[in-house]
């Protein structure tokens, strides 16, 4: 890779804020196109990937669908998930692949419109100007914990799914997980197999079948066209943004995961979290309501492809039809942290973005980022690497090339449309 140890230049036509796997495709492309860039990278390449994933930490995708630009997966298991090592070593990989001109260890700071119409770029290894600026870094920046944690006693542990390593790292006793959605669910899971007992506060994420009519399900849903499916066609328009991904598990080759049968087996389940008062810890009445929603959705793919398969007249297995293995005697809504020896919680309820340091009007209320395909309603803004950039598989690593592509395209095109207008 060409890094870059000084700051050798002040101007570049394009900058890339983030040097994962979505900065490196975009890269990748501009390079296509021969179009000046850097890559400003906080820490390394593979960061998020090593340092901010647990121990037994698995793709919930199949290994498959990395699909990189002009770097598919090339391991000879297409079938499995792989683990954070090995995702570590597929980002190194490909990064070499791209040689991109990076500057690692360098954190951009400020971002604002200068003179002439240029975007002034403040980082730490200096002062530097763009045309363009692609935004890489992804959603994932600030750990979200509800104010009234502050309130649970210094007697009970707490910390947040980025900072949980495996089950050693806990206190003896009982552990209470907040959040089901696909880290909190993979978590309970970690901590259950490890023997320990585990509460979980389930939210309102849906789930999704690993393996129906004898096919991983993912597979049918790419041939369903949903991985392709665009946010301007989702029902639900640009708050499908800020939906919860479908809860299941690559762990052990993949499977789903069914709460209830969790349920079954020892694990305590109460509805989303509420308050905390000291050790009384308080949830919503919406326990069956959740666990009844994410079966809906559950039932609703498995419904989805079952008609895919009549429809084209596909021999496929017949699957027997869905039954509920636990349903909840009580919705319980206060339980008392001490009398159940719960010495530790775990925050899963995700992330908030940070986009502060950017002083430009390109967000909403709620401080996302708007924009159409990546492309910001500011000039010379862009983002990518996000959910529902573009389609269902923006953000994933099957779907990051053609948004990758998409950009440079863009870039490339105004960047004609200058140095025409300069002549």
């Amino acid at each position: 890779m060409k890094q870059k140890s000084e700051n050798t230049r002040l101007h570049y036509d394009t900058i890339i804020v983030g040097g994962g796997q979505a900065g490196l495709s975009v890269s990748h492309n501009l390079q296509k196109h021969g179009i000046d860039h850097i890559i400003f990278e906080k820490h390394r390449i593979g960061h998020s990937w090593r340092n901010d994933r647990w121990d037994s930490f698995c793709l919930v995708t199949p290994n498959w669908q990395c699909q990189l630009p002009d770097f598919p997966y090339q391991g000879d298991d297409p079938q499995g998930f792989m683990l954070k090592d090995e995702i570590v070593d597929y980002v190194e990989a490909f990064a070499k692949k791209v040689n991109p001109p990076i500057m690692e260890g360098v954190a951009v700071n400020r971002v604002w419109r200068g003179e002439h119409g240029k975007l002034h770029v403040s980082t730490t290894a200096g002062e530097f100007s763009t045309d363009h600026l692609v935004v890489a870094t992804g959603g994932y920046d600030i750990p979200i914990v509800p104010d009234y944690a502050h309130s649970l006693p210094k007697h009970i542990t707490q910390i947040h799914s980025v900072n949980y390593r495996n089950p050693e790292q806990l206190p003896d006793g009982e552990v209470l997980v907040v959040g089901s959605g696909q880290s909190g669910v993979q978590l309970v899971e970690d901590l259950h197999l490890a023997g320990r007992k585990v509460h979980l506060a389930v939210g309102s994420a849906p789930r999704s079948p690993r393996m129906y009519r004898g096919r991983e399900t993912t597979e049918w849903l790419f041939d369903l066209g949903f991985y392709q499916l665009t946010i301007d066609r989702h029902p639900l328009g640009d708050e499908a943004k800020h939906k919860t991904n479908h809860y299941l598990t690559g762990r052990g080759g993949g499977h789903e995961i069914d709460l209830r049968q969790f349920a079954l087996e020892g694990v305590k389940l109460y509805g989303s979290m509420a308050n905390i008062d000291g050790s009384i810890l308080e949830f919503s009445a919406d326990l069956i309501k959740n666990l009844d929603d994410a079966d809906e959705i559950y039932v609703n793919i498995r419904n989805d492809i079952d008609r895919y398969i009549a429809e084209n007249n596909i021999d496929a297995p017949i699957e027997p039809p869905f039954r509920k293995v636990w349903e909840p005697e009580l919705d319980p809504t206060r339980i008392n942290a001490d009398a159940e020896n719960i010495t530790s919680i775990i925050w899963a309820i995700g992330f908030r973005p940070n986009y502060r340091w950017i002083e430009l009007s390109a967000f909403d209320g709620r401080g996302f980022p708007q924009y159409d395909r990546g492309v910001s309603n500011v000039d010379g803004l862009y983002f990518i690497g996000l959910p529902w950039l573009h389609t269902w598989g923006s953000g994933r690593f099957l779907g990051i090339a053609d948004d990758a592509e998409y950009l440079a395209d863009v870039i490339q095109r105004k960047l004609a449309v200058k140095a025409v207008a300069e002549l």
